[in-house]
């Protein structure tokens, strides 16, 4: 059995493996908060102000925040009442949320909040509030909600770990991943991803050469990603990564790297995020989307603040496009960073990447696999690495209510949120992937290893469904929840043993692993029968 002797491994000879980390938001959630005044916000964003240095009221010449309105009606009220504050909205014709702004003093005065600017502890100076803006009674009817006076949005990336090695043959070649989830009989039958597009949305660029030797090293054919945004100057090795695991499971798929580097720059990163997403599914309609980077902790931000991304997801999935994001490697406290380890954890470093909970988007998990030699799967627990601090995300979303399709789920916690993540594959770098970076074969690792693995089995499957009269599969999480309370072939392998900090793993739905891992050609076959029950 692979994986199981972390002991004799550690003294074996070491090897690259690549995790994701949040080496941003690690430095700013740092220094506890001040005591709060009255109408303060508390938790991990007064932890980020108390951190960096106030200087004084904001000079910038604007600020923004994001409305959330009750429909996609024009906001005729909002309009009028920010005509009389000295403040602009932009809105768009059926869109469900406005962007409001204007001079820092006219917000100040509009909302009856401070607005300052801060120095963060990597020297970045960006604006917020600290306190919330409430919604004019005068606007109810129209606004649900509003979003936080933040100018700085701290984001996750990447770096590359030395660890030990403890996979047969330095990590899971592209056949023993295909092996391992039950994706070889689509291969065998033909099923390359053909036909489709996966979109990886990343910070870090990649070297040809190192995608070149990748697929020369393992019989694969050579491929040449789109580039979209242009190339990113930084190497870290996630692009790399994300690229070669979805075409070591799909190297007939279209790949294309999206640049999302202009995201964290300056201020509106949701309002960002959701106009590059809009930008991609024109370009290339119904593809699958993989993101491996996060956008900070949800309680960071209001629900209000991811109104433009979800309504920018949703119109995807109307087109077919499916879209994973890595559940994040901090063990479930994406909000206390990475960093700070000394001190037990709190209730306020728990938390959620902001984006990968969005109900619209699919959140994966992560797993420490155990195969035989040729990769066929023996084993599987959640994985946690407490020496390393690393583990794979999950919980309790501390923004959205619970779907639909998560209603019937029994989780010991929730109170009625959304709960995550929804599935899981392979993260820990100790049994992870094999890929070639800096012109070195390494074994990656990380939820943003797992995430562009169910990206490439998707591509695969959609494929096959379409190849068989279905349809592209779009929003996959209520198909894979539908499945998972019965359909004819068993489609997950429920992970049972393991957890992480704040949660363990357990028989059906849990907050560390979701529904389990996929057994692919099983959730392919359901997936179609799926479609022609309902449609």
């Amino acid at each position: 059995m692979i994986g199981v002797n972390r002991l004799r491994a550690l003294s074996a000879v070491g090897l690259l493996g690549l995790l994701t980390a949040a080496v941003v938001l690690v430095a700013d959630l740092h220094r506890p908060p001040a005591p709060a005044d009255i109408g303060a916000i508390s938790g991990p964003y007064a932890s980020l102000l108390a951190s960096s240095v106030d200087l004084g009221p904001a000079r910038t010449d604007h600020v923004q925040l994001t409305a959330a309105l009750r429909d996609g009606s024009r906001p005729d009220l909002l309009m009028g009442w920010a005509v009389q504050q000295n403040l602009s909205v932009r809105w768009r014709p059926g869109d469900s949320w406005a962007i409001l702004e204007g001079a820092p003093d006219a917000v100040s005065g509009a909302f009856d909040v401070d607005v300052h600017d801060y120095r963060g502890k990597r020297g970045q100076v960006f604006y917020a509030s600290p306190q919330q803006p409430s919604v004019p009674q005068s606007l109810s009817v129209e606004v649900a909600g509003l979003g936080r006076i933040l100018g700085y949005t701290p984001h996750r990336e990447s770096k590359v770990w030395m660890l030990p090695l403890e996979v047969p043959d330095q990590g899971l070649s592209p056949s023993a991943l295909l092996r391992t989830y039950n994706a070889m009989p689509l291969r065998d039958k033909g099923y390359t991803g053909k036909g489709t597009t996966v979109v990886v949305f990343a910070f870090d660029g990649f070297d040809q050469a190192d995608l070149d030797t990748f697929a020369t090293t393992f019989n694969l054919p050579k491929f040449t990603p789109d580039v979209v945004g242009g190339m990113p100057s930084a190497r870290r090795g996630e692009a790399t990564m994300d690229l070669e695991a979805i075409h070591a499971i799909a190297p007939g798929a279209k790949k294309v790297l999206v640049n999302a580097r202009s995201t964290v720059e300056g201020d509106g990163s949701y309002e960002k995020i959701a106009k590059l997403m809009e930008d991609t599914e024109r370009t290339y309609p119904g593809a699958v989307w993989s993101f491996s980077i996060g956008w900070g902790c949800d309680k960071l931000i209001t629900a209000a603040d991811l109104a433009p991304v979800r309504a920018a997801l949703s119109a995807a999935h109307r087109s077919g496009t499916t879209a994973f994001d890595a559940s994040g490697d901090l063990a479930g406290l994406d909000c206390k960073g990475g960093d700070e380890w000394s001190s037990p954890p709190s209730d306020n470093d728990i938390g959620l990447d902001a984006v990968a909970s969005m109900p619209e988007m699919t959140d994966v998990g992560g797993t420490t696999v155990s195969t035989d030699d040729k990769g066929d799967w023996l084993a599987e627990q959640s994985w946690f690495d407490p020496p390393l601090s690393q583990g794979t995300g999950g919980g309790v979303s501390a923004l959205f209510e619970r779907p639909e399709w998560q209603q019937h789920l029994s989780a010991p916690k929730g109170d009625g949120k959304r709960l995550t993540p929804d599935i899981a594959a392979v993260a820990d770098p100790f049994t992870g992937v094999q890929i070639v970076f800096n012109q070195q074969v390494i074994v990656g690792g990380g939820t943003s290893l797992a995430a562009p693995i169910w990206a490439g089995l998707t591509a695969l499957m959609n494929q096959f469904v379409v190849d068989k009269g279905g349809s592209l599969i779009g929003n996959i999480n209520p198909v894979l929840y539908a499945i998972a309370q019965g359909t004819p072939l068993p489609a997950f392998r429920d992970v049972v043993l393991g957890g992480n900090a704040v949660a363990n793993a357990g028989p059906g739905y849990d907050l560390v692993t979701g529904l389990g891992t996929p057994n692919v050609e099983n959730l392919a076959q359901n997936i179609l029968v799926t479609q022609k029950v309902v449609g």
